[in-house]
């Protein structure tokens, strides 16, 4: 792979990264909530996530979902219901005050109940899978070894998820004193739990 086409190829996902969807949310939120340093695992969960599609696209997973019609509206709607349901929860869920309380008398959310959560916030929309496999050939020189390519792809994306989201995380810390009001954790919340809810809806209204 030349260094024109991996930095055209940088430049492209660091812009798609960038725009706040799904996991950048639920990364912000969890900075908000429990900090950065725990929000890390939510971002791990996510990279995690993107790591697995990638994989499955590489092997062919992608074009048997284009492919299959079945197989998509299956994922599909397992998708659309997690993030619905993330986004009723989100909405429902505690002001700061009761969640610093809660955090006092039984302590933060582990590693691993954050990390899950990334994880099947990343994992939940099957039009990654189709999105991987559109996205990688364009920067595949096709008379260089694949494999090697397709590691320095997956690695550069890796870096740069986990840089942006944890940037998103840091950044919902920073605005934890804003939302010390009730009346503004109130807002957040079901802000975040609307546009979950409208994610999951737009997936599962979603074609591919």
């Amino acid at each position: 792979m030349s260094l024109h086409l991996w930095l055209a190829y940088t430049g492209i996902i660091i812009a798609l990264i960038a725009i706040p969807g799904p996991s950048a949310l639920i990364s912000m939120s969890h900075g908000l909530r429990y900090g950065a340093s725990r929000a890390t695992a939510t971002v791990l969960g996510g990279v995690s996530a993107a790591m697995i599609l990638m994989s499955c696209s590489a092997l062919g997973l992608g074009a048997i979902l284009a492919a299959s019609t079945t197989a998509f509206i299956v994922l599909k709607i397992i998708g659309a219901v997690y993030l619905i349901w993330l986004g009723i929860a989100s909405w429902r869920s505690k002001d700061m005050t009761a969640v610093e309380q809660d955090v006092q008398e039984t302590g933060a959310p582990g590693w691993f109940p954050l990390y899950r959560k990334g994880f099947l916030v990343g994992i939940s929309n099957p039009k990654d899978l189709l999105f991987f496999a559109a996205l990688f050939p364009n920067f595949i020189d096709t008379s260089a070894p694949h494999a090697l390519q397709l590691i320095i792809l997956a690695v550069t994306w890796a870096f740069f998820d986990f840089s942006i989201m944890f940037i998103y995380a840091c950044t919902g810390r920073r605005l934890s004193g804003l939302f010390s009001n009730p009346r503004r954790i109130k807002l957040f919340n079901r802000s975040t739990g609307g546009i979950f809810i409208l994610a999951g809806t737009t997936l599962a209204a979603s074609t591919r």
